[in-house]
């Protein structure tokens, strides 16, 4: 058992890091290329920088829009971004993980504050899970991983929690540290492949939406070939409704 332990906290943490960094840098890179060619292939080249990078900022610290709409939901899924973020980058037992890896690390948080943005990641997961579930129009809308991502992304903080603050014997410590190791392994692994990757796109997500509405001439027509309509007009002459019965007034009008 600590031989997996071990293993999962040096090689296989260190080949899905590099997998999680080199998956994200492949969509960053991909994002810059697709938002530089939309830009050269449109006649307008003007870019509202400022509006967008004030946009971009607006939604990474999403203070005066959190409640907006669903104020419960958007305050649970802040904080629940806040610990799930924070604690796994500067928890004591992460930093000297990383520094025993590659040489280095940084400062850490206390524990009293490490525990209490554990438990905020802990039940945030939750409420957010039941919120999905019993929320009509988010349920429309979820797909399988919506269900299945706050799930897997509390156990890590879960078995972790139980480890440090737990009263357990010695053998569902280690059964509880090698979930804690595999699903935070798994995580890493999963983040490029699925909608987590989210996590790299959000500074990129208004200026795509500056960029990509600009659409370049001529891509109307190919948006109506791509849907099928080629053969079909584009505007359809709307009836003059009602004009045959204002012609009857006006002809009863002038008889009288």
């Amino acid at each position: 058992m600590d031989a997996w332990i071990e293993f999962g906290r040096g090689p296989l943490f260190r080949l899905c890091f590099t997998l999680m960094v080199l998956g994200l840098a492949r969509i960053a890179v991909l994002t810059v290329i697709g938002m530089v060619e939309a830009l050269k292939k449109n006649e307008d080249k003007i870019v509202p920088w400022r509006e967008l990078f004030n946009k971009t900022f607006t939604w990474l610290v999403p203070v005066t829009v959190l409640f907006r709409t669903r104020p419960v939901y958007s305050l649970v899924s802040f904080l629940f971004h806040i610990g799930l973020i924070i604690t796994p980058l500067f928890f004591t037992a992460h930093v000297l993980l990383w520094k025993r890896s590659v040489g280095f690390g940084w400062f850490t948080l206390p524990q009293s504050l490490a525990d209490y943005l554990t438990l905020t990641v802990i039940v945030g997961g939750l409420l957010l899970f039941l919120m999905r579930v019993l929320y009509g129009p988010a349920r429309a809308i979820s797909r399988k991983q919506d269900y299945v991502w706050p799930l897997l992304l509390v156990i890590p903080f879960l078995t972790g929690y139980l480890c440090v603050n737990g009263s357990i014997s010695a053998a569902t410590y280690r059964w509880m540290m090698l979930m804690h190791v595999l699903t935070g392994n798994l995580i890493m692994v999963m983040i490029p492949f699925t909608k987590i990757a989210h996590c790299i796109l959000i500074p990129f997500s208004q200026l795509v939406t500056g960029i990509g509405w600009k659409f370049p001439r001529g891509a109307g027509d190919l948006v109506i070939e791509t849907l099928g309509y080629k053969d079909r007009p584009t505007w359809v002459e709307k009836p003059r409704l009602g004009c045959e019965s204002m012609d009857r007034v006006e002809r009863e009008a002038d008889d009288k």
